[in-house]
């Protein structure tokens, strides 16, 4: 929802564009923004009726690639900082040799490190798909994470989609490799959550 008005945010099944719910004309299951509203009715009007998997210009494999390198590159700076910041005191100052305590403690701490910085990028893609529609590598390049009826993704099912890209990764990417192959360009951590990536136009 937009904090001035409390209105929730919708897209256009037609252009992808974000707008109030209330500011958008319902066409069936469609939600058609006020600049779309009048051709999409006029089309209505001749029988041509736009087909399902035209209603969104859904975003493909290689500019999604592009997004998550930019992503990685924002988690990556944050990432090293904190870790820079974490555990160069302690493993500058503690003598590692012939102290298993200290070894131990060492690994612990890296390990602890670890769940931190995958709390940290779970927050930063959950997080920012539920309240804004997409990471800032998406947004940079112009695309967002809906539901198949154009309605923002939840903060559960975001965070539901961060653990299913894993999966996608796990099976040697071929989760993601799928988005080349699929009609409207699912991942099958698209597939898992019921969302779309789309591209957004102008």
């Amino acid at each position: 929802m937009t904090p001035e008005t409390g209105a929730e945010i919708r897209y256009c099944s037609q252009c992808g564009r974000p707008m109030p719910i209330d500011e958008m004309a319902r066409f069936g299951d469609a939600l058609i923004c006020s600049n779309c509203k009048d051709s999409y009715a006029q089309r209505l009007r001749e029988g041509v009726a736009p087909a399902a998997a035209g209603r969104y210009q859904y975003a493909g494999f290689w500019i999604r690639v592009l997004a998550v390198i930019i992503d990685s590159i924002i988690l990556g700076v944050v990432q090293s900082i904190l870790q820079f910041t974490a555990l160069r005191p302690m493993l500058g100052t503690a003598d590692l040799e012939g102290n298993p305590a200290a070894l131990f403690a060492a690994f612990g701490a890296i390990g602890l490190l670890g769940l931190v910085s995958l709390a940290i990028s779970c927050a930063y893609e959950s997080i920012f798909v539920a309240q804004m529609g997409a990471t800032p590598g998406k947004m940079a390049l112009g695309m967002r994470v809906v539901r198949p009826d154009g309605s923002r993704v939840d903060l559960g099912r975001a965070v539901g989609r961060y653990f299913a890209k894993m999966l996608s990764g796990i099976i040697l990417c071929i989760g993601y490799i799928m988005v080349g192959f699929d009609a409207e360009k699912r991942g099958l951590h698209d597939m898992i959550c019921d969302t779309r990536v789309v591209r957004q136009t102008n």
